[in-house]
């Protein structure tokens, strides 16, 4: 059964492929962080008004996103404990360690965020509550209760000025990702100065898709109408950073057949066989050729808002499947060529293994479950509803 995984000529230490599905939920869920923070800041930096109702929502989405982005790591990891000597013995040489201090940069940064954009909330919370609920939310006031005119724009230019901050840090959080695949010289498949921007572009439109499926099944759970004037500005950022996500990315393929090093070969065999389907069926034609055409449809219509509501969910929803994809085409399908450059492996995904797609399947559950939570103790929905208002 081996023998009919592997073609041709491979070093004897390759049979096993070590990054398995983990690696490829990893980068994928970093980037659903990056891209639902960008989609706040084009209202808390850029002051896209018709983005203000899921400004907020995008803040906690990407908090809960960005609190279960180490753990694909940690469980592939044999000693998950001793993750954090990345931090406490940096190097400056290692990706790795770089990536602990911009996660935790990051993540500071979201959470201030969060507690500007939602204090007089909570403040209004902690004075209107008794018992425990009042001492929760003095607790997250930080025991300041002064919510008057001057200290909520105060707190508004703080937040502006956290979001400008954040962008580049969420650029860097994602981008190096594509750096630590784009720095290794020995795979012809990862080894480009694109991959870090392709990451990027990538990781905004995920986010927005994503950000645009919460809201819409948030409004609906809420039996609540939904805000089109946002719903359509989120779909055509969404279609706009589509554009240059598919550029970037037919512009690598076609560098690499532009040029035809001695691995094109190999790369032709990967694109034909090895990675066919998804990257040419999942990737290329579900998520982006079809969004892109339904998407452009959307800007074209005039009226009919439950069609494009339509339109936009299947696009949303097949974006966020197209850049999985990607993910995979990129870890796994990397992993597929020899170093020999004169064979390639197949990874075959076993459902109950800790590197399995059970574990993948939990730790991807567990952000939603963390959202909920977080819109339980901070509900973001009255700028959803005053936007329809």
């Amino acid at each position: 059964m081996v023998e009919n995984l592997i073609w041709g000529y491979i070093y004897p230490n390759e049979a096993e492929i070590q990054w398995s599905i983990l690696i490829v939920l990893y980068p994928y869920i970093t980037g659903l962080v990056a891209g639902a923070f960008i989609a706040s800041s084009l209202y808390h930096v850029f002051g896209k008004k018709e983005i203000r109702p899921v400004a907020r929502f995008a803040l906690l989405t990407a908090l809960a996103f960005l609190l279960v982005a180490t753990m694909p790591l940690l469980t592939h990891l044999g000693h998950p404990e001793r993750g954090i000597e990345i931090m406490f013995t940096p190097h400056v040489t290692s990706a790795m360690s770089g990536f602990g201090y911009i996660y935790s940069f990051y993540l500071i940064i979201v959470v201030l965020e969060i507690w500007l954009s939602f204090r007089e909330d909570i403040v209004n919370k902690a004075l209107s509550s008794h018992g425990w609920k009042e001492l929760l939310y003095s607790v997250l006031a930080l025991f300041s209760f002064d919510i008057s005119e001057k200290a909520l724009h105060d707190d508004e230019k703080l937040a502006k000025r956290l979001a400008i901050i954040g962008i580049p840090s969420a650029a860097f959080l994602h981008g190096y990702v594509g750096f630590i695949f784009g720095g290794i010289k020995a795979n012809p498949w990862w080894s480009t100065p694109l991959m870090p921007i392709i990451f990027l572009m990538s990781a905004i439109v995920s986010g927005i898709a994503l950000l645009i499926l919460l809201y819409i099944v948030s409004t609906v759970f809420r039996k609540q109408k939904i805000d089109h004037n946002c719903l359509q500005s989120l779909a055509h950022y969404l279609w706009i950073f589509l554009i240059l996500d598919v550029v970037l990315e037919l512009l690598e393929i076609v560098s690499m057949k532009y040029e035809s090093l001695e691995e094109i070969d190999i790369i032709n065999r990967l694109l034909s066989e090895k990675i066919a389907t998804t990257f040419y069926g999942v990737q290329l034609t579900l998520g982006i050729f079809i969004p892109f055409v339904l998407l452009l449809l959307v800007g074209i219509i005039k009226n009919r808002e439950t069609l494009k509501l339509i339109m936009i969910s299947i696009s949303s929803i097949f974006v966020v499947i197209g850049v999985f994809a990607m993910r995979w085409n990129v870890v796994i399908g990397g992993q597929e060529i020899s170093k020999s450059l004169s064979g390639t492996m197949t990874y075959v995904p076993v459902f109950y293994s800790i590197e399995g797609v059970l574990p993948a399947i939990i730790i991807l559950i567990i952000p939603f479950i963390i959202l909920i939570v977080l819109t339980k103790i901070l509900p973001p929905w009255k700028d959803m509803d005053k936007g329809v208002e």
